[in-house]
């Protein structure tokens, strides 16, 4: 199977890599990308539910192998689903993954950090991660826990919802309306442009090797941001020694 994608080289989270010779974390469009088909569903289900999806998504993913780069791990809540889905995706000839509810995950730390470090763990190391609907303020600890790249579709996603994505903080413009009579289309390409930013802003706290003062930084930002990083220190230390540059 030909990928348009790569692992080059790969530190582990919060260190450099390289996807056909850019810096992770990227940001990718889903035009340059070719995902497989997915059966989808929320991350709070039941088991059955997520098995069949599972099930589901495997069929789809071998069907489509040989057009496809790119495929779904699906599970919802169920860490070994997850962990089942990615490795049978990975025989099938994957090692390009997006992480499924990525917004579900967001709302809940404790799910995100053993979804994440789980999957990490357990990956091949030529295997890449893309997070979808991330919040930016989020980027920088996703990137610290070994997320490769961000759809970009995001932007698009929060535009609909008249939210304005910043380095610290998602705007409600219905309840501060910071831009007036700004468009769907003018609001996504801010939210873009603020991805950008924080791409290069993490870019160069990796190579002046503070990505983790970085993270502290942004984990007051939000309620749900600082839970991550407590629940990740407290519970995957191990984890961080061996991959991540801790200061």
């Amino acid at each position: 199977m030909k990928k348009k994608f790569e692992i080059k080289s790969h530190d582990g989270p919060g260190r450099i890599g390289k996807i056909d010779s850019e810096l992770t974390p990227k940001l990718f469009f889903k035009d340059e990308l070719k995902i497989a088909p997915n059966q989808g569903s929320a991350h709070n289900v039941d088991r059955e539910i997520a098995e069949f999806n599972v099930r589901e998504t495997l069929r789809l993913a071998s069907e489509n192998v040989d057009e496809c780069d790119i495929s779904v791990i699906q599970g919802s809540k169920y860490i070994d689903l997850r962990i089942d889905c990615l490795k049978k995706l990975e025989e099938i000839g994957y090692n390009g993954f997006i992480i499924a509810n990525g917004d579900a995950l967001l709302t809940n730390p404790k799910d995100l950090v053993e979804v994440i470090v789980s999957l990490k763990e357990q990956a091949r190391k030529d295997s890449y991660f893309i997070f979808s609907f991330a919040e930016i303020s989020f980027m920088p600890i996703l990137t610290y826990m070994g997320i490769d790249g961000f759809l970009a579709d995001s932007a698009n996603y929060y535009s609909h919802l008249n939210v304005l994505q910043t380095p610290t903080k998602a705007y409600d413009l219905n309840t501060y309306p910071i831009y007036e009579n700004i468009s769907q289309k003018e609001l996504e390409e801010k939210n873009i442009e603020n991805m950008k930013f924080v791409i290069k802003e993490i870019h160069a706290h990796m190579k002046n090797k503070s990505l983790r003062n970085l993270v502290e930084e942004r984990s007051g930002t939000t309620p749900q941001n600082i839970s991550t990083l407590k629940i990740l220190d407290r519970n995957h230390m191990n984890y961080l020694l061996e991959y991540t540059q801790l200061f």
